[in-house]
């Protein structure tokens, strides 16, 4: 499972062939010990627990980088390398 991006002690991963448990393109969030599932589509929560401030911070992002994201998760289904996305600045 590859962490594609850092910031703020978020990190954000994709794991490869994910594509049955959630049934849409998705990423795993991890911030101190807890766990998330964002939806990338809508920018969502999914599954898991996220303080706000950090939560907000991850729907801005995946804002911002949409089109990268559902890019990679093309990729991640094949099992293909996945491209690192620029952190939230």
């Amino acid at each position: 499972m590859p962490c594609i991006s850092m910031f703020y002690g978020i990190l954000i991963y994709m794991y490869w062939y994910d594509d049955n448990p959630h049934k849409l393109p998705h990423i795993h969030v991890k911030y101190q010990g807890m766990q998330a599932v964002f939806a990338i589509n809508e920018c969502k929560l999914l599954i898991g627990d996220i303080p706000n401030k950090q939560r907000k911070m991850i729907e801005a992002w995946m804002e911002i980088h949409r089109d990268e994201l559902l890019a990679d998760w093309d990729l991640a289904v094949d099992g293909a390398d996945l491209f690192n996305i620029d952190p939230l600045k």
